[in-house]
């Protein structure tokens, strides 16, 4: 509840005509890869064990070689899960755009979300992007998940604040040069 009380409103995050680089990345991406793009239950208050549920039942679905991106909470799932569950498939890249590590902007723990003492993400091809500006991810998360990956790719802006962003060139290119 203090969250809520204590934190902005970002009505770019509800405008619904707007359009983000998700859907930007499937259509670039075209039919050469198979983009699937999941709705997580309860977004507005996120719950590990609902989003693992979710995220489980896709697995069967995915093909060796997976590509996993997360943004924002999605990016600390990934994190997490991967780091406590030892994943069926090969994984040809992990992307975290704006994760948080443990804390948001404001000092709030990331509660049912926080991450393990050791991260393993079950592959080397690791790509991190973090805006100096992040209003909702402070940019010492993309140092903390420097510090306990060390080989990863890092892609640092200036002024993308919390990469909610219509396109996503630098995204495009690191998938493609995998």
């Amino acid at each position: 509840m203090e969250q809520l009380k204590n934190s902005e409103f970002y009505l770019e995050r509800y405008n619904t005509k707007r359009h983000y680089w998700s859907d930007w990345l499937r259509m670039e991406l075209g039919e050469e890869y198979e983009v699937i793009i999941p709705s997580m239950p309860n977004s507005t208050n996120a719950q590990y064990v609902e989003w693992k549920i979710m995220f489980e039942k896709m697995i069967p679905f995915l093909n060796d070689d997976v590509m996993l991106i997360g943004h924002s909470l999605g990016g600390s799932f990934i994190a997490k899960y991967l780091s406590e569950t030892k994943f069926s498939k090969k994984i040809g890249g992990v992307f975290l755009v704006a994760g948080a590590f443990d804390t948001d902007t404001l000092g709030f723990s990331l509660a049912s979300f926080s991450l393990p003492e050791k991260l393993d993400l079950q592959t080397e091809n690791i790509f991190l992007y973090q805006s100096k500006d992040d209003p909702v991810v402070p940019f010492t998360a993309m140092e903390n998940f420097i510090k306990a990956f060390g080989k990863a790719k890092t892609r640092i802006f200036e002024d993308r604040k919390h990469i909610n962003t219509e396109d996503f060139p630098e995204l495009l290119l690191d998938i493609k040069s995998l």
